[in-house]
This record gives C-alpha cells, structure tokens and sequence, in this order.
C-alpha cells in the first residue's frame, strides 16, 4: 500500500526519533527523514524526492524556527502541509504558526489517535482544528482575541502607556519598579507585534482596552 510521506522537524534527537516512530506506526504513512531545523530542511528539499506530503514542524529551533520555515514553505513548496507539534501554547504563538501557513496546530502531549487523525484530516481536507484552535482563529477573525492574551497587570500598563505620563510616573503609578515596566513594555512589543509607544496606543484603542 502506498503510504504518505512525513518529514519530522525538531531539535530534539530523542524526541525526534520517538515522534518518527509512533508515524511509522501508522497504517498509512511513513517518515522520510528527519531535520533538526528549518534550515536543514531547505537543503533537503533541495531535491525533488525529499519532497514530503506533510511537515511535522516545531517552533522553537535553533539557526532557522517553525514560524519562519512554515512561511518558507508556504512561499516555496505551496503544496507541502504544514502541521505544527509544539509545547507552546500560547494564543499568539499559535496565531502566528497559522498566520505563516500551518494547516494545523497539535500540542506534543497529543494522543497518539489524535495525531494519527490530523494526519488524515490535513491529507484529506487540507488541515485539521481542534476545537480550541477553530474558536482561536474565530475570536482572531472577529477582533476579540487580544484581551485573551493579556495579563491583567499588562492591561494597566497599555491604558497608562496611552497617557502623557512617562515610564517612570507609571512604575509609581503601579507600585513596581522601572525595570519591570520595561519588561511590561518589551513583552507587549512582542506580543503584538508593534515596535514603540504609539503603535501600542493605537493597539489599544482600536481594540478598546483604552477608550479616550
């Protein structure tokens, strides 16, 4: 029986291999090989037979990580499947992965039967939801997922952050000292992916967190 081909991105070795083997398991599917990185990735598919039906791609990598090589692929090999296999379960990470082209987004905690029906689903639908990633993206869709990624005390800093106070009266204002609010301010930066104080106030305000 012909089986669809696998290609296992993780730097992991132990893991990698492990996660190699429960594929190999699988009725209907095979590993070619397996990639530390995105990067070593790219130089084997350089050559049309490493060319696999589906990636199972981490995010955290050294040299070249799953959201830049999801895109890579989305931009160079269109029809290679993505699906991502991570720890990270933040909102935003996940949001980014499938932003960059993952058709899915499995936690590695996953349950054998579960990962055996993504690889299905994304073989014969072109990708594969859980329950919490579908109501993920329709809360993106709709504009109401940046409150979800919010702590409480990084929702102060925004609204105080859109006022003429600088970043010392907000450390007053909040009882905590300079250095963590520019850990409140460099977290934000990154999280919403904007690169000062005025991006962060127009962030705030489209999305009503700050209301003038």
């Amino acid at each position: 029986m012909l089986k669809h081909s696998v290609v296992i991105v993780e730097d992991h070795t132990l893991l990698s291999q492990a996660i190699g083997n429960i594929v190999d398991s699988f009725d209907k599917f095979k590993v070619l090989y397996l990639c530390k990185n995105g990067k070593e990735l790219i130089d084997k598919l350089s050559t049309p037979k490493n060319i696999p039906e589906i990636v199972l791609m981490d995010i955290n990598m050294p040299i070249m990580n799953g959201i830049e090589t999801t895109e890579w692929l989305k931009n160079n090999h269109p029809y290679v499947k993505v699906l991502a296999l991570s720890v990270e379960n933040e909102d935003i990470t996940i949001l980014k992965m499938l932003r960059a082209g993952a058709k899915g987004y499995l936690l590695k905690d996953v349950e054998k039967s579960i990962l055996e029906e993504a690889l299905l689903e994304v073989i014969k639908n072109g990708y594969y939801h859980t329950k919490s990633v579908t109501n993920l993206l329709l809360k993106s869709i709709s504009g109401e997922q940046s409150t979800l990624e919010l702590k409480e005390r990084e929702l102060t800093f925004m609204r105080l952050a859109c006022t003429e106070l600088t970043y010392k009266e907000i450390a007053d204002k909040m009882f905590v000292s300079p250095k963590t609010i520019d850990g409140y301010r460099d977290v934000l930066f990154e999280k919403l992916e904007v690169k000062n104080r005025i991006g962060l106030a127009i962030y705030a305000i489209k999305h009503k967190i700050f209301i003038p």
